[in-house]
């Protein structure tokens, strides 16, 4: 199916090479692809016809064979994928998914039906970016789909690394590195990675986490922030000592980082 991309004029005077000179010239805008992986066909087309009407154009399939085939060939800007699935489950799918240099940014949306919490933490552990329970809002979808779009595709305003210790980002090039070796994240784990690095010092909630980073007052539960906050801890050794738990309220980065030398007296 194919959402109905944006369409802008050029300037007056400027041509095409087809008819007259000062006629303005339609240039067609790329829409965001996002596929859907997910085999109950009405929950498909569902998600589908409120994606193309967000102006996104969507893919569905309903195994997740043929997705892993798919992804490896045209990876998609976003993947909205259902938990249990034919042939491949969406957890396999997930982890293979952040396994691959060409596809470990592309946000994921992790769909399930089941009601028990830990296989919505096991998915975000191996990376998903966000899950919604069965049966869900079609709009809030939407609106998570635009939220993590936005923030894996913003022109971040910053120039130059933001460096924390052994840590160094670069902010433009959504580039990680701990003490000298780079470091895959997630586009959530960036995101996140960097809102603390600018909010070092601060003692932040979980709602504050989830409403910056997130985009969206996240109606899932915060667990999700200290999922993505262990696989930090993880990936990234310097932020172990550094990324402290303010108990049942949220976390602070310190600052200075401990792992900076003392200033000069």
């Amino acid at each position: 199916m194919a959402g109905r991309p944006a369409e802008v004029s050029c300037n007056e005077g400027e041509t095409s090479g087809l008819g007259d000179a000062r006629r303005p010239v339609q240039y067609r805008l790329i829409p965001m692809h996002i596929l859907v992986v997910e085999d109950d066909r009405d929950i498909a087309d569902l998600v589908g016809r409120a994606l193309e009407k967000a102006g996104y154009t969507t893919e569905i399939l309903g195994s997740g064979r043929d997705a892993l085939a798919t992804i490896a060939t045209r990876p998609p800007d976003l993947l909205v994928l259902d938990l249990m699935l034919p042939h491949v489950d969406g957890l396999e799918i997930c982890r293979a998914v952040r396994s691959q240099e060409k596809t470990a940014a592309i946000p994921i949306i992790m769909l399930t039906a089941r009601g028990d919490e830990s296989e919505r933490i096991v998915g975000l552990e191996i990376g998903a970016d966000d899950y919604m329970g069965k049966p869900f809002s079609p709009n809030e979808l939407v609106a998570r789909v635009r939220a993590l779009l936005r923030r894996a595709n913003r022109q971040t305003p910053s120039t130059g690394t933001i460096t924390y210790g052994g840590i160094v980002v670069d902010a433009e090039r959504h580039v990680v590195s701990s003490n000298g070796a780079d470091v895959t994240l997630t586009a959530k784990e960036f995101l996140l990675l960097e809102y603390l690095l600018r909010h070092r010092g601060r003692v932040l909630s979980r709602d504050v986490l989830l409403t910056d980073v997130w985009g969206y007052k996240y109606t899932g539960g915060t667990r999700t922030v200290d999922v993505h906050v262990r696989r930090l801890r993880e990936k990234l050794p310097p932020l172990e000592e550094a990324l402290v738990t303010v108990k049942q309220f949220g976390y602070k980065l310190l600052d200075p980082s401990p792992a900076a030398p003392p200033a000069a007296t």
